[in-house]
């Protein structure tokens, strides 16, 4: 998988290994001093509740550092009439004649069930550099594609979006 990252991407990265390295981190590590004087470990829930959340945020900051390092950045930038990365898009589905609004996100921002597709998908990949009134087939394996015509393009941004967890 290629880890294709905006600016703004790794920006709101950069924001959330700040707040878990200098707030969280410091509260995960106070909660297990707490629970740690709390006297017998070995049937001390709290304890080991406070230890797994500390563990938990610091392999989310792992993770999250590892996604900058690796990253390519990527444009956010398109041609007005073109789709591209936080564009919302109006499609029809020729195999049944529905319609739906999607937007074109990054990877690691897309959450299909809030219409926010990845450009990485066979639909963003389909859809990407395309104008409205585009008729496009989607190609989602050697077996299975399927047409769509892009009806509109809305140029949108990612402020409301989130970096998803993993």
């Amino acid at each position: 998988m290629n880890n294709e990252l905006t600016p703004s991407d790794i920006k709101k990265m950069e924001d959330e290994i700040e707040y878990r390295v200098h707030i969280v981190r410091k509260k995960a590590l106070d909660d297990v001093k707490e629970a740690r004087a709390q006297g017998d470990l070995s049937e001390n829930f709290e304890y080991y509740a406070a230890k797994k959340f500390k563990n938990q945020n610091e392999s989310r900051i792992r993770y999250l550092q590892r996604m900058i390092k690796t990253a390519t950045v990527i444009s956010e930038e398109s041609a007005d009439d073109e789709a591209g990365v936080n564009n919302t898009v109006e499609v029809k589905y020729e195999d049944d004649g529905s319609t739906e609004k999607i937007k074109l996100v990054t990877t690691v921002r897309g959450d299909s069930l809030e219409g926010l597709i990845s450009i990485e998908s066979p639909l963003g990949k389909a859809i990407l550099g395309h104008k409205a009134g585009d008729r496009v087939e989607v190609v989602v394996n050697s077996n299975i594609s399927y047409w769509i015509e892009i009806l509109s393009i809305e140029n949108t941004d990612d402020s409301g979006d989130k970096i998803m967890s993993f």
